[in-house]
Protein backbone atom coordinates (compact mmCIF):
# COMPACT_ATOMS: atom_id res chain seq x y z
CA UNK A 1 0.00 0.00 0.00
CA UNK A 2 2.80 2.44 0.89
CA UNK A 3 4.53 1.78 -2.41
CA UNK A 4 1.27 2.47 -4.26
CA UNK A 5 0.75 5.77 -2.41
CA UNK A 6 4.33 6.83 -3.05
CA UNK A 7 4.08 5.96 -6.76
CA UNK A 8 0.83 7.92 -7.05
CA UNK A 9 2.41 10.94 -5.39
CA UNK A 10 5.40 10.85 -7.75
CA UNK A 11 3.11 10.46 -10.78
CA UNK A 12 0.94 13.39 -9.63
CA UNK A 13 3.97 15.61 -9.13
CA UNK A 14 5.39 14.66 -12.51
CA UNK A 15 2.09 15.35 -14.25
CA UNK A 16 1.74 18.68 -12.46
CA UNK A 17 5.23 19.74 -13.56
CA UNK A 18 4.54 18.65 -17.13
CA UNK A 19 1.23 20.50 -17.14
CA UNK A 20 2.96 23.69 -15.97
CA UNK A 21 5.56 23.33 -18.69
CA UNK A 22 2.86 22.79 -21.32
CA UNK A 23 1.01 25.91 -20.19
CA UNK A 24 3.65 28.03 -21.97
CA UNK A 25 2.73 26.48 -25.33
CA UNK A 26 0.23 28.07 -27.66
CA UNK A 27 -2.98 26.22 -28.50
CA UNK A 28 -1.69 25.28 -31.96
CA UNK A 29 1.65 24.07 -30.55
CA UNK A 30 -0.12 22.00 -27.92
CA UNK A 31 -2.46 20.50 -30.55
CA UNK A 32 0.53 19.64 -32.76
CA UNK A 33 2.30 18.02 -29.81
CA UNK A 34 -0.77 15.93 -29.00
CA UNK A 35 -1.08 14.86 -32.65
CA UNK A 36 2.52 13.65 -32.59
CA UNK A 37 1.90 11.29 -29.68
CA UNK A 38 1.54 7.56 -30.43
CA UNK A 39 -1.86 5.87 -30.25
CA UNK A 40 -2.29 3.35 -27.44
CA UNK A 41 -4.98 0.71 -27.93
CA UNK A 42 -5.96 -2.63 -26.49
CA UNK A 43 -8.68 -5.06 -25.52
CA UNK A 44 -9.67 -7.68 -22.99
CA UNK A 45 -11.35 -10.80 -24.38
CA UNK A 46 -13.08 -13.46 -22.30
CA UNK A 47 -14.81 -16.62 -23.51
CA UNK A 48 -16.52 -19.66 -22.05
CA UNK A 49 -16.88 -22.82 -24.13
CA UNK A 50 -18.59 -26.15 -23.68
CA UNK A 51 -16.95 -28.76 -25.91
CA UNK A 52 -18.47 -32.18 -26.50
CA UNK A 53 -16.81 -34.98 -28.47
CA UNK A 54 -19.14 -37.76 -29.47
CA UNK A 55 -17.97 -40.77 -27.49
CA UNK A 56 -14.97 -38.87 -26.17
CA UNK A 57 -16.23 -36.80 -23.24
CA UNK A 58 -16.84 -33.10 -22.74
CA UNK A 59 -15.35 -30.10 -20.98
CA UNK A 60 -16.24 -26.56 -19.92
CA UNK A 61 -13.52 -23.93 -20.11
CA UNK A 62 -13.18 -20.22 -19.24
CA UNK A 63 -10.20 -18.56 -20.90
CA UNK A 64 -8.55 -15.44 -22.24
CA UNK A 65 -9.43 -15.37 -25.93
CA UNK A 66 -6.63 -13.09 -27.13
CA UNK A 67 -6.27 -10.04 -24.90
CA UNK A 68 -3.79 -7.59 -26.42
CA UNK A 69 -2.17 -4.23 -25.74
CA UNK A 70 -0.63 -2.17 -28.50
CA UNK A 71 0.86 1.12 -29.59
CA UNK A 72 1.16 2.58 -33.07
CA UNK A 73 2.42 5.78 -34.64
CA UNK A 74 3.05 7.43 -37.99
CA UNK A 75 4.66 10.67 -39.08
CA UNK A 76 5.62 12.53 -42.25
CA UNK A 77 9.15 11.64 -43.29
CA UNK A 78 9.05 13.84 -46.39
CA UNK A 79 6.27 15.42 -48.44
CA UNK A 80 4.00 12.56 -49.55
CA UNK A 81 5.92 9.91 -47.58
CA UNK A 82 4.82 8.59 -44.19
CA UNK A 83 6.78 6.43 -41.76
CA UNK A 84 4.84 4.12 -39.45
CA UNK A 85 5.26 1.48 -36.78
CA UNK A 86 3.09 -0.89 -34.76
CA UNK A 87 3.78 -2.99 -31.67
CA UNK A 88 1.07 -5.33 -30.37
CA UNK A 89 1.64 -7.57 -27.34
CA UNK A 90 -0.34 -10.54 -26.09
CA UNK A 91 -0.06 -13.47 -23.66
CA UNK A 92 -1.62 -11.55 -20.77
CA UNK A 93 -3.90 -14.45 -19.67
CA UNK A 94 -6.44 -12.00 -18.27
CA UNK A 95 -8.77 -14.73 -16.99
CA UNK A 96 -6.47 -15.95 -14.19
CA UNK A 97 -3.60 -13.93 -12.73
CA UNK A 98 -2.15 -17.00 -11.00
CA UNK A 99 -1.36 -18.41 -14.43
CA UNK A 100 -0.11 -15.16 -15.93
CA UNK A 101 3.36 -13.68 -16.07
CA UNK A 102 2.06 -10.43 -17.52
CA UNK A 103 2.68 -9.65 -21.16
CA UNK A 104 4.83 -12.51 -22.44
CA UNK A 105 3.97 -12.77 -26.13
CA UNK A 106 4.24 -10.80 -29.37
CA UNK A 107 1.48 -10.59 -31.95
CA UNK A 108 2.64 -7.86 -34.33
CA UNK A 109 5.71 -5.64 -34.55
CA UNK A 110 6.82 -3.83 -37.67
CA UNK A 111 8.07 -0.56 -39.18
CA UNK A 112 7.59 0.77 -42.68
CA UNK A 113 7.05 3.65 -45.08
CA UNK A 114 4.14 4.43 -47.39
CA UNK A 115 3.19 6.92 -50.05
CA UNK A 116 0.40 7.44 -52.56
CA UNK A 117 2.79 7.07 -55.50
CA UNK A 118 4.57 3.80 -54.55
CA UNK A 119 2.36 2.00 -52.00
CA UNK A 120 3.85 0.73 -48.77
CA UNK A 121 6.77 -1.41 -47.60
CA UNK A 122 7.08 -2.80 -44.10
CA UNK A 123 9.35 -5.18 -42.19
CA UNK A 124 8.74 -7.33 -39.10
CA UNK A 125 5.99 -9.55 -37.73
CA UNK A 126 2.51 -9.10 -39.19
CA UNK A 127 -0.32 -10.97 -40.89
CA UNK A 128 1.19 -12.32 -44.09
CA UNK A 129 0.12 -11.19 -47.55
CA UNK A 130 -1.52 -14.55 -48.29
CA UNK A 131 -3.44 -14.55 -45.01
CA UNK A 132 -4.72 -11.01 -45.52
CA UNK A 133 -5.86 -11.73 -49.09
CA UNK A 134 -7.45 -15.18 -48.69
CA UNK A 135 -8.11 -16.26 -45.09
CA UNK A 136 -11.17 -14.11 -44.32
CA UNK A 137 -13.40 -17.02 -43.24
CA UNK A 138 -10.89 -18.62 -40.86
CA UNK A 139 -9.98 -15.29 -39.24
CA UNK A 140 -13.55 -14.04 -38.88
CA UNK A 141 -14.74 -16.08 -35.91
CA UNK A 142 -14.09 -15.20 -32.27
CA UNK A 143 -13.24 -18.62 -30.80
CA UNK A 144 -11.93 -19.94 -34.12
CA UNK A 145 -12.51 -22.75 -36.58
CA UNK A 146 -10.54 -26.01 -36.52
CA UNK A 147 -9.93 -25.64 -40.29
CA UNK A 148 -7.25 -23.14 -41.28
CA UNK A 149 -5.20 -22.35 -44.37
CA UNK A 150 -2.86 -25.06 -45.66
CA UNK A 151 0.26 -22.90 -45.98
CA UNK A 152 3.43 -22.83 -43.88
CA UNK A 153 4.98 -19.38 -44.20
CA UNK A 154 4.50 -17.69 -40.85
CA UNK A 155 4.11 -14.10 -39.71
CA UNK A 156 7.67 -13.35 -38.59
CA UNK A 157 10.81 -12.11 -40.39
CA UNK A 158 8.63 -10.75 -43.20
CA UNK A 159 9.44 -8.07 -45.74
CA UNK A 160 6.15 -7.06 -47.39
CA UNK A 161 5.02 -4.73 -50.16
CA UNK A 162 1.55 -3.52 -51.17
CA UNK A 163 1.11 -1.45 -54.30
CA UNK A 164 -1.17 1.55 -54.78
CA UNK A 165 -4.57 0.88 -56.29
CA UNK A 166 -4.69 0.87 -60.08
CA UNK A 167 -8.41 1.43 -60.74
CA UNK A 168 -9.24 -1.07 -57.99
CA UNK A 169 -6.37 -3.51 -58.69
CA UNK A 170 -3.59 -3.87 -56.10
CA UNK A 171 -0.59 -6.19 -55.96
CA UNK A 172 1.20 -7.56 -52.92
CA UNK A 173 4.38 -9.49 -52.26
CA UNK A 174 6.13 -10.86 -49.18
CA UNK A 175 9.33 -12.74 -48.48
CA UNK A 176 10.32 -14.38 -45.22
CA UNK A 177 14.00 -13.95 -44.44
CA UNK A 178 15.15 -17.18 -42.77
CA UNK A 179 18.87 -16.79 -42.09
CA UNK A 180 21.34 -19.28 -40.64
CA UNK A 181 19.76 -19.17 -37.17
CA UNK A 182 16.15 -19.16 -38.39
CA UNK A 183 16.05 -22.02 -40.89
CA UNK A 184 14.16 -25.10 -39.73
CA UNK A 185 16.32 -27.60 -41.64
CA UNK A 186 19.71 -25.95 -41.19
CA UNK A 187 19.65 -24.19 -44.57
CA UNK A 188 18.76 -20.61 -45.31
CA UNK A 189 15.39 -20.20 -46.98
CA UNK A 190 13.33 -17.37 -48.40
CA UNK A 191 9.70 -18.46 -48.84
CA UNK A 192 7.66 -15.90 -50.72
CA UNK A 193 4.04 -14.93 -51.24
CA UNK A 194 2.40 -13.11 -54.15
CA UNK A 195 -1.12 -11.68 -54.23
CA UNK A 196 -3.46 -9.71 -56.49
CA UNK A 197 -6.65 -8.07 -55.20
CA UNK A 198 -9.35 -6.37 -57.24
CA UNK A 199 -12.25 -4.29 -55.97
CA UNK A 200 -14.99 -2.77 -58.07
CA UNK A 201 -18.24 -1.50 -56.59
CA UNK A 202 -19.50 -4.29 -54.26
CA UNK A 203 -17.25 -7.04 -55.65
CA UNK A 204 -13.88 -8.17 -54.24
CA UNK A 205 -11.62 -10.76 -55.86
CA UNK A 206 -8.29 -12.05 -54.57
CA UNK A 207 -5.68 -14.57 -55.73
CA UNK A 208 -2.54 -15.49 -53.80
CA UNK A 209 0.38 -17.94 -53.82
CA UNK A 210 2.59 -19.18 -50.97
CA UNK A 211 5.82 -20.95 -52.01
CA UNK A 212 6.14 -22.76 -48.62
CA UNK A 213 9.95 -22.95 -49.07
CA UNK A 214 10.74 -23.05 -45.38
CA UNK A 215 12.03 -26.54 -44.63
CA UNK A 216 8.80 -28.16 -43.41
CA UNK A 217 9.14 -31.12 -45.78
CA UNK A 218 6.54 -30.26 -48.43
CA UNK A 219 7.52 -27.33 -50.62
CA UNK A 220 4.55 -27.49 -52.97
CA UNK A 221 2.93 -24.13 -53.59
CA UNK A 222 -0.36 -23.18 -51.96
CA UNK A 223 -2.84 -21.44 -54.26
CA UNK A 224 -5.80 -19.51 -52.89
CA UNK A 225 -8.83 -17.77 -54.35
CA UNK A 226 -11.41 -15.56 -52.59
CA UNK A 227 -14.49 -13.74 -53.81
CA UNK A 228 -16.64 -11.44 -51.68
CA UNK A 229 -19.77 -9.46 -52.51
CA UNK A 230 -21.55 -6.81 -50.46
CA UNK A 231 -25.32 -6.46 -50.74
CA UNK A 232 -26.25 -3.56 -48.47
CA UNK A 233 -26.13 -5.22 -45.01
CA UNK A 234 -25.19 -8.68 -46.31
CA UNK A 235 -21.62 -9.77 -47.12
CA UNK A 236 -21.06 -13.07 -48.95
CA UNK A 237 -17.63 -14.70 -49.17
CA UNK A 238 -16.34 -17.85 -50.81
CA UNK A 239 -12.77 -19.17 -50.84
CA UNK A 240 -10.80 -22.12 -52.19
CA UNK A 241 -7.26 -23.21 -51.30
CA UNK A 242 -5.23 -26.08 -52.71
CA UNK A 243 -1.80 -27.55 -52.07
CA UNK A 244 -0.58 -30.70 -53.79
CA UNK A 245 -0.15 -33.73 -51.48
CA UNK A 246 -1.50 -31.71 -48.51
CA UNK A 247 -5.14 -30.64 -48.73
CA UNK A 248 -7.90 -28.76 -50.51
CA UNK A 249 -10.00 -26.35 -48.44
CA UNK A 250 -13.34 -24.85 -49.47
CA UNK A 251 -15.34 -22.29 -47.50
CA UNK A 252 -18.43 -20.11 -47.79
CA UNK A 253 -19.74 -17.47 -45.37
CA UNK A 254 -22.57 -15.00 -45.09
CA UNK A 255 -22.57 -12.09 -42.63
CA UNK A 256 -25.70 -10.00 -42.07
CA UNK A 257 -25.56 -6.73 -40.11
CA UNK A 258 -28.73 -5.29 -38.59
CA UNK A 259 -28.17 -2.18 -36.50
CA UNK A 260 -26.00 -3.15 -33.54
CA UNK A 261 -26.39 -6.86 -34.31
CA UNK A 262 -24.38 -9.17 -36.55
CA UNK A 263 -25.33 -12.68 -37.65
CA UNK A 264 -23.01 -15.05 -39.50
CA UNK A 265 -23.20 -18.54 -40.95
CA UNK A 266 -20.20 -20.33 -42.46
CA UNK A 267 -19.24 -23.74 -43.79
CA UNK A 268 -15.74 -25.14 -44.34
CA UNK A 269 -14.61 -28.43 -45.88
CA UNK A 270 -11.08 -29.86 -45.80
CA UNK A 271 -10.08 -32.75 -48.06
CA UNK A 272 -6.78 -34.26 -46.88
CA UNK A 273 -4.63 -35.59 -49.76
CA UNK A 274 -2.40 -37.74 -47.56
CA UNK A 275 -5.07 -39.69 -45.69
CA UNK A 276 -7.94 -39.25 -48.13
CA UNK A 277 -10.14 -38.21 -45.23
CA UNK A 278 -12.48 -35.24 -45.11
CA UNK A 279 -13.68 -33.06 -42.27
CA UNK A 280 -16.09 -30.15 -42.26
CA UNK A 281 -17.28 -27.48 -39.84
CA UNK A 282 -20.48 -25.41 -39.65
CA UNK A 283 -20.33 -22.22 -37.57
CA UNK A 284 -23.12 -19.94 -36.38
CA UNK A 285 -22.52 -16.56 -34.76
CA UNK A 286 -24.71 -13.89 -33.21
CA UNK A 287 -22.95 -10.73 -32.02
CA UNK A 288 -24.35 -7.63 -30.33
CA UNK A 289 -22.52 -4.31 -29.94
CA UNK A 290 -23.33 -2.94 -26.50
CA UNK A 291 -21.49 0.31 -27.28
CA UNK A 292 -18.65 1.68 -29.39
CA UNK A 293 -16.19 -0.13 -27.14
CA UNK A 294 -17.84 -3.38 -26.07
CA UNK A 295 -19.61 -6.33 -27.67
CA UNK A 296 -20.89 -9.77 -26.66
CA UNK A 297 -21.43 -12.86 -28.78
CA UNK A 298 -22.50 -16.48 -28.92
CA UNK A 299 -21.08 -19.02 -31.36
CA UNK A 300 -21.85 -22.63 -32.19
CA UNK A 301 -19.48 -25.05 -33.96
CA UNK A 302 -20.37 -28.48 -35.36
CA UNK A 303 -17.49 -30.48 -36.84
CA UNK A 304 -17.42 -33.94 -38.45
CA UNK A 305 -14.45 -35.99 -39.66
CA UNK A 306 -13.82 -39.36 -41.29
CA UNK A 307 -11.32 -40.20 -38.54
CA UNK A 308 -11.36 -39.85 -34.73
CA UNK A 309 -9.38 -36.61 -34.64
CA UNK A 310 -11.26 -34.66 -31.94
CA UNK A 311 -10.54 -34.77 -28.24
CA UNK A 312 -10.89 -32.88 -24.96
CA UNK A 313 -8.37 -32.08 -22.21
CA UNK A 314 -5.42 -32.49 -24.58
CA UNK A 315 -5.99 -36.24 -24.90
CA UNK A 316 -5.36 -38.14 -28.17
CA UNK A 317 -8.16 -38.08 -30.74
CA UNK A 318 -11.15 -40.00 -29.47
CA UNK A 319 -14.10 -38.98 -31.63
CA UNK A 320 -15.14 -38.07 -35.16
CA UNK A 321 -17.78 -35.51 -34.20
CA UNK A 322 -17.31 -32.38 -32.10
CA UNK A 323 -19.66 -29.62 -31.00
CA UNK A 324 -18.69 -26.37 -29.28
CA UNK A 325 -21.00 -23.80 -27.70
CA UNK A 326 -19.25 -20.49 -26.93
CA UNK A 327 -20.18 -17.24 -25.24
CA UNK A 328 -17.86 -14.29 -24.87
CA UNK A 329 -17.35 -10.58 -24.33
CA UNK A 330 -14.81 -8.07 -25.60
CA UNK A 331 -13.97 -4.58 -24.35
CA UNK A 332 -11.68 -2.58 -26.61
CA UNK A 333 -10.36 0.96 -26.91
Amino acid sequence: MKKTILASAIAAATFSGAAMAQSTLSASELAAKMDSMPTVYGNIQYAITHTNVDGGGSEVKHFDNGTTLGVKHDHEVAPGITGFFKLELEGINADDKSGSNGIDGLDEAYIGIKGDSFGQVWVGSDDSMYESAIDEIYNFHEVGSDIQGNYDTGEGDLIQYLSPSFSGLTFGAAVQFNGDNDAKDGDKSFPYQLAAMYEVDALELAFAIDSNDNGNGNNENTYGLRASYNLDNLRLTGSYETRKDVADIFGVMGVYTMGKNQFALSYQLEDNDESGDKNDTIILQALHNLSDHMYVYVEGYLSNADEEVYSVENEPGTGDEQSIAAIGAVYYF
